[in-house]
C-alpha cells in the first residue's frame, strides 16, 4: 500500500486508530523494552523467578553465598555479582529489583531500592513489623506514579481469588458478618540455635544477618532445601514473623482481597506462652474493622498452629483444608482454599435464591502470570494487584496481631498515627537495627 492509499484508508477508519503516548512507543515504557533487573537472593525463592527473569535483562546477581553464583550465571551470563545488596543497588543501569533475600532484610532492600526510583518485586512479608510496613507503604504511595511494586503473594493469581471476591461482593451469602482465615502448619522451636562451628569462607554470615541483632553462626539456619529454606529461620523474632508472615501472607490475602479493609481499630490475640526467641506456633488474633460503603463493621480473625474457627458444619474439616478462609453472611457461609470454594446456605429455604452469578463477560479477567504482571506494570501503567499499598495494609494488620499477642491484652489502634492506646504495646511496633543498617538508606 502506497502512502496516499494508506492515509486515505486511515482517514476513513478514523475512530479505529489507537494513539499511544510517545513514551509508550519510544521511551522507557515501551512494552517490548527489556528491563535491567537485579535479582537479590539467587537461590530459594529466587529460583522461582528464573523463567520470568529470562525474558528480561538480568544485569546483577546478589547473594551472601558465593557458591550460588555459578548456577545462576549459567542462566544469566554476563550479570555482575555482589555479596552485599547495598553495593548491588548502586549499579547505575538498574530499572528494577526482585528481592528474594531472607525476611529480615526485605524492608531494607525494598526501601533502598524505592529511594533509587527502582521498581520493586519483594517476596513476602514486605516488613517484619508495623513500622516497617507503614514506612514502605508511605514510600510507595509517594512514588506510585513513578514506580511499580509487587509483594510476592503469587497465589493471588489463582482465579479462585477473584471468584471468592465476586461471591462476597455480589451478595451470594447475604450481608457479610465475619471473616476467618487459618493455617495449620506447626514449626516448634525452643530457642535460637547455639553457636556451632564457623561459616565457610564462601558464606558471608554477617551480611546474612544484615540489620538484625548478631547471633552466633549455626549451619542449621542454612539446612533447608530450595523453596523451603525459610522454614529454618523465619520463626525466630529477629529473622521473621513465623506463620503470620509466611503462609499467613497468602491465606489472609484470600480474605483481604474480598473485604476492602484498611486499618483495624482494635486487636486482641492469644496463643502459646511468650518465648523471647521464637514466634508462637499456636495463635488466634481478632481484628475489628469499621464499616465501608458496602458492608457493616466486621471482625476479621486469624488462626494458626492448631487453633481453628468453628466449622459451619460438623462434616466440614477445616483442619483438613490446611490453609483456608471462611466468610459468614446473613444467608450463608463461603469456605475456600487457594483454588476451590463452597457455599453453604444457612437456611434450607434460601438456597441462594435471588443470587445471579456473573456472566462470562462480566467476571473478573484472569490475572495471568504473577511475575509477568509486575514486569508488564514496570513498562506500562505501573499497576499491579498486590502493590505495597494493598499488601502493606494487610501485612500491617497481621503484624498488629503479634503486637497484641506480645502485649498480652486487647489494644486500640489509630491508623493515622500508627500507634496503639498502650505504651507497652507500642514498644513492639518497631524493631532495633544493628549500626550501619538504616532502613531509609
Amino acid at each position: 500500500m502506497n502512502r496516499r492509499l494508506f492515509l486515505k484508508s486511515s482517514t476513513a477508519s478514523g475512530a479505529g486508530l489507537l494513539l499511544l503516548p510517545r513514551s509508550m512507543l519510544f521511551g522507557q515504557n515501551t512494552p517490548s523494552k527489556k528491563l535491567n533487573v537485579a535479582l537479590i537472593g539467587v537461590w530459594g525463592r529466587g529460583l522461582a523467578h528464573y523463567d520470568g527473569l529470562s525474558r528480561e535483562n538480568v544485569v546483577a546477581l546478589c547473594d551472601v553465598n558465593e557458591l550460588r553464583f555459578p548456577d545462576a550465571l549459567k542462566k544469566f551470563p554476563g550479570a555482575k555479582t555482589y555479596v552485599d545488596w547495598r553495593k548491588c543497588l548502586e549499579q547505575k543501569d538498574l530499572d528494577a529489583v526482585v528481592v528474594c533475600s531472607p525476611d529480615h532484610t526485605h524492608a531494607h532492600i525494598a526501601m533502598w531500592a524505592m529511594n533509587r526510583n527502582l521498581h520493586v518485586y519483594c517476596e513476602k512479608p514486605i516488613g517484619l513489623g508495623v513500622e516497617e510496613c507503614r514506612l514502605l507503604r508511605a514510600a510507595y504511595l509517594a512514588k506510585k506514579n513513578k514506580i511499580a511494586t509487587q509483594a510476592g503473594t503469587q497465589r493471588h493469581a489463582n482465579p479462585n481469588f477473584a471468584r471468592v471476591r465476586e461471591l462476597v461482593r455480589d451478595g451470594a451469602i447475604g450481608e457479610l458478618r465475619g471473616v476467618f482465615a487459618w493455617g495449620n502448619r506447626k514449626l516448634p522451636r525452643p530457642s535460637y540455635l547455639p553457636a556451632e562451628g564457623t561459616p565457610p569462607a564462601t558464606l558471608h554470615y554477617d551480611l546474612w544477618l544484615g540489620p538484625s541483632p548478631a547471633h552466633p553462626y549455626n549451619s542449621g539456619y542454612f539446612s533447608g532445601g530450595p523453596g523451603a529454606n525459610c522454614l529454618q529461620w523465619n520463626m525466630y523474632w529477629d529473622f521473621g514473623t513465623g506463620q503470620v508472615g509466611d503462609m499467613g501472607a497468602h491465606t489472609m490475602d484470600l480474605a483481604w482481597n474480598a473485604i476492602d479493609a484498611t486499618h483495624p481499630t482494635a486487636i486482641e490475640a492469644k496463643g502459646d506462652a511468650f518465648n523471647p526467641d521464637v514466634t508462637p506456633v499456636e495463635l488466634t488474633a481478632h481484628f475489628d474493622h469499621p464499616a465501608n460503603d458496602w458492608r457493616p463493621a466486621i471482625r476479621v480473625s486469624w488462626y494458626q498452629g492448631g487453633a481453628l474457627p468453628t466449622s459451619p458444619k460438623r462434616w466440614i474439616d477445616l483442619n483438613g483444608i490446611g490453609h483456608g478462609a471462611m466468610f459468614k453472611g446473613s444467608k450463608g457461609v463461603l469456605v475456600a482454599d487457594f483454588t476451590t470454594r463452597m457455599i453453604i446456605p444457612t437456611d434450607d429455604k434460601l438456597d441462594l435464591a435471588g443470587y445471579q452469578p456473573r456472566t462470562e463477560s462480566t467476571v473478573t479477567p484472569p490475572l495471568g502470570n504473577f511475575q509477568e504482571e509486575f514486569f508488564r506494570a514496570c513498562k506500562t501503567n505501573l499497576k499491579t494487584s498486590c502493590n505495597f499499598d494493598y499488601n502493606g495494609l494487610m501485612t500491617e494488620q497481621m503484624a498488629l496481631g503479634l503486637v497484641a499477642y506480645r502485649a498480652g491484652k486487647k489494644i486500640a489502634y489509630d491508623g493515622k498515627t500508627g500507634l496503639t492506646d498502650s505504651p507497652e504495646a507500642n514498644v513492639f511496633l518497631s524493631r532495633k537495627y544493628r549500626d550501619g543498617w538504616p532502613l531509609n538508606g
